[in-house]
């Protein structure tokens, strides 16, 4: 993501100057990169990874300079990261985006922005050269909070369409005939409408987003209730399934592969799940 992301920047005549730990980046290491900039935006896969190199960076990096986290991440480590920037007199925006490597090419993510309204417009020509739609959604951790549970609502959809698609086959229906009927009716969704046509049906598998990712993000908002003593079955279960997923499927599985993780369960049969009684039946008397 951080790729297409940068380039979108420079393309719209910022001055960008990157690290990455695969040697993608324009400078050899964070300080390097980090150097005087007026915003350090960081694109990385979870907390500690964001810590470790806004910390990093933080030498470098001018009194009134701004972090912009564009990664997905916990409301409380955000949080926690601010104050060990205050000192420094750095300022941070969590600013996490959705519409994955498609959108982030073409410079329409969705960005969903928390932090204090000053620094987001301040931030705003930035995130504009990145994003399509911008959302201020509050105080700093709001933004990671919303996309923990948007991430939630897809990890949730998805379930639902892949099992709807196992339905459907094990009944011989023609699968594009369905997705056609579905995507003009009320349970379309982003799986019924890309990830089932474009990943599943294709063999792909390669949306570009990590299952584990996506598992992490489902956990996120599992946690988020907890500590709100929110009771959630539904997200409980969601996070159950990715989480049992995770471990059956390998490291760098894409999240729709989460497909094949359901197509091998085991279903049993209707006389094995049938509830038994320990109890004979008493013979009715007439009368």
């Amino acid at each position: 993501m951080g790729q297409p992301m940068a380039a979108n920047l420079a393309r719209e005549g910022f001055d960008v100057r990157s690290y990455d730990l695969k040697g993608h980046g324009s400078c050899k290491s964070i300080r390097e990169a980090a150097q005087g900039a007026d915003a350090l935006i960081t694109m990385l896969p979870d907390a500690d990874a964001v810590r470790e190199a806004v910390l990093e960076a933080l030498p470098a990096l001018p009194a009134g300079a701004v972090v912009i986290d564009m990664s997905s991440a916990d409301p409380a480590s955000t949080r926690a990261l601010a104050a060990a920037l205050s000192p420094k007199n750095v300022s941070l925006l969590d600013a996490p985006v959705s519409g994955a490597v498609a959108k982030a090419r073409d410079g329409t993510l969705a960005i969903m922005a928390g932090g204090s309204r000053e620094a987001f417009e301040r931030c705003t020509p930035v995130l504009r050269a990145m994003g399509k739609r911008l959302f201020h959604v509050g105080p700093l951790g709001a933004g990671h909070a919303v996309k923990a549970l948007n991430n939630y609502l897809g990890a949730a959809g998805t379930l639902a369409g892949f099992e709807a698609l196992l339905v459907a086959r094990a009944l011989g229906l023609e699968p594009k005939a369905m997705l056609e009927a579905i995507n003009a009716s009320t349970g379309r969704n982003s799986t019924t409408e890309r990830k089932i046509p474009d990943q599943v049906l294709t063999g792909a598998f390669a949306s570009g987003f990590k299952l584990a990712l996506m598992a992490k993000d489902v956990g996120i908002a599992a946690d988020l209730a907890r500590d709100l003593g929110v009771e959630t079955p539904y997200l409980n279960e969601t996070l159950r399934l990715w989480s049992a997923a995770q471990k059956r499927l390998p490291a760098q599985a894409d999240h729709t592969e989460m497909f094949r993780f359901l197509e091998r369960l085991k279903t049993p049969s209707r006389a094995a799940s049938a509830p038994r009684s320990n109890l004979r039946r008493k013979r009715r008397r007439s009368t």
